[in-house]
C-alpha cells in the first residue's frame, strides 16, 4: 500500500511493502518559483538555477531522511542498463559531476542513495531480502516506455540476483507515473512493445482508441514482466496514481506538452540501504 506523508511543506509517497528507506517525491513543497517548476523541482536544466535545485534536494532529503550529498542520479537516456554503484559514487549528478549516464542502479553498500528522476515515466524501487527477511541490496530504475519495453525492470531483478544469489526474494514498489488513461501512443510504439515484449503483453496492456491510437498501461507491462522474471504479484506494490491527471501534485511531461509549452519540473524517487 502506498502512503502519502508530508513533513513541513514537502510531500512524498512511500510503499509499506518495502523495508528499505525510500521515497517518491511529489511537486509539493520546495522553493522553485517559476510557474512551470513551482514547488519541488529536483532536476537541473528545467528553468531553475542550480542553487534552487540543490535547496529543493536538501528539503526533500530532510523530509525523507537521507543525506542530500550522497545521492547518485545521472542523466537519463531511456536505456536498459543497471549500474552497480558503491559509496564512491555518492553525490554523482547532483553535488559532483555526473561522469556518464544511467537509468538504473543497484547496490549492496551503505552510504549511497540511489535516485531516479521522472515526470510521467515509471519510477521503480526494488529490494532483495534473504531468508530471514533482511535486506541485502536495493535497486532503482527509471522506466520510460523505451526502458519498459527493453526490459530494464527485469534487468534490475537479474542484477539483484547476480549480486545476492538466485534464492533471494525480490520486493518491488512502482511509483506514481502516467496512467493508462493518459498514455496515448501511435501504432509504431505498440509494434515496438510487441517486438520486444510479445503479443500477449500487448494484448493485455494496450487498448485501441476510437481515433486509431492506443492507450497503454505501463504499470501493467512492468508488473507482467516482473511476473515473467519470477517476482510474484504479492511482492509488487503499485501507487496507481496518474501523474498527468494530477498536475497540482506531480510534474508531467504529457500535461506540460499541452498546457505549458513543454516546460515543467521533475520528481525524484530514492532508495537506500
Amino acid at each position: 500500500m502506498f502512503v502519502y506523508r508530508q513533513i513541513g511543506r514537502v510531500g512524498y509517497y512511500y510503499s509499506t511493502l518495502l523495508q528499505s528507506k525510500h521515497a517518491f517525491s511529489t511537486r509539493i513543497g520546495g522553493v522553485s518559483a517559476t510557474p512551470e517548476t513551482a514547488g519541488l523541482n529536483l532536476a537541473y536544466g528545467r528553468g531553475d538555477d542550480d542553487a534552487t535545485v540543490l535547496e529543493n534536494l536538501k528539503l526533500f532529503a530532510s523530509a525523507a531522511g537521507f543525506d542530500p550529498e550522497r545521492v547518485i542520479s545521472l542523466p537519463q537516456v531511456h536505456g536498459t542498463d543497471v549500474l552497480y554503484v558503491t559509496e564512491d559514487d555518492a553525490g554523482r549528478g547532483y553535488v559532483r559531476p555526473a561522469y556518464g549516464t544511467g537509468d538504473g542502479y543497484v547496490t549492496d553498500r551503505e552510504g549511497v542513495t540511489l535516485g531516479v528522476k521522472s515526470a510521467d515515466c515509471v519510477p521503480v524501487l526494488l529490494e532483495a531480502r534473504d531468508a530471514d527477511g533482511g535486506v541485502l541490496a536495493v535497486a532503482a530504475v527509471h522506466a520510460g516506455w523505451r526502458g519498459t519495453a527493453g526490459g530494464i525492470v527485469p534487468n534490475a531483478v537479474r542484477a539483484l540476483r547476480k549480486l545476492c544469489g538466485n534464492d533471494v526474494a525480490i520486493y518491488v514498489a512502482i511509483g506514481p507515473c502516467i496512467g493508462a488513461c493518459c498514455f496515448e501512443v501511435e501504432r509504431d510504439c505498440v509494434d515496438e512493445f510487441e517486438r520486444l515484449c510479445g503479443k500477449e503483453i500487448v494484448d493485455a496492456c494496450f487498448t485501441k482508441a476510437q481515433n486509431g491510437k492506443y492507450f497503454g498501461d505501463l504499470v501493467k507491462v512492468n508488473r507482467l514482466l516482473l511476473h515473467d522474471a519470477g517476482v510474484p504479484d504479492a511482492q509488487i506494490d503499485a501507487a496507481n496514481i496518474c501523474t498527468c491527471c494530477n498536475p497540482e501534485d506531480f510534474f508531467s511531461h504529457r500535461y506540460a506538452a499541452k498546457h505549458t509549452n513543454g516546460k515543467r519540473g521533475t520528481m525524484l524517487s530514492v532508495i537506500w540501504k
